[in-house]
């Protein structure tokens, strides 16, 4: 088992908890909190895939733009933030939002028509259940 220490405290796979540093001044920040809690890189054309992912343990392809992404662990509540993104060509909105998946959509350039997109990311910061 690995194990870190750190000011004399000993971090190992059993530790729970928060981890705060300080960092520039004397501002502190809870390293927990502050980790993306899920987050994908998924193909939405063709054979919709999960290029890479964390705490993703499924991804549904609904409809022309529509995909939801099914949590390997739950948050716990629906008020987490999300941030998906296109790399600019389209845009993207979060259609449902629950505390075990949330669906994502996406539509074309001109705003109003849904269109599958080959290279979609969305990440999700918030409280694990």
């Amino acid at each position: 088992m690995s194990v870190l220490e750190l000011n004399g405290r000993v971090f190992d796979a059993s530790t729970t908890g928060t981890l705060t540093l300080t960092g520039e001044g004397s501002a502190t920040t809870d390293v927990t909190q502050g980790l993306a809690k899920s987050w994908i890189n998924l193909n939405g054309t063709g054979t919709v895939a999960i290029r890479d992912s964390q705490n993703v343990a499924s991804l549904t392809d609904n409809e022309t733009g529509d995909y939801s992404s099914t949590f390997s662990n739950n948050m716990t509540t629906t008020n987490y933030a999300t941030f998906v993104s296109d790399g600019g060509r389209g845009d993207c909105t979060i259609a449902t939002s629950a505390t075990s998946s949330q669906a994502i959509h996406h539509y074309a350039t001109d705003g109003n028509s849904s269109s599958d997109e080959d290279l979609l990311t969305q990440s999700i910061f918030g409280d694990l259940a």
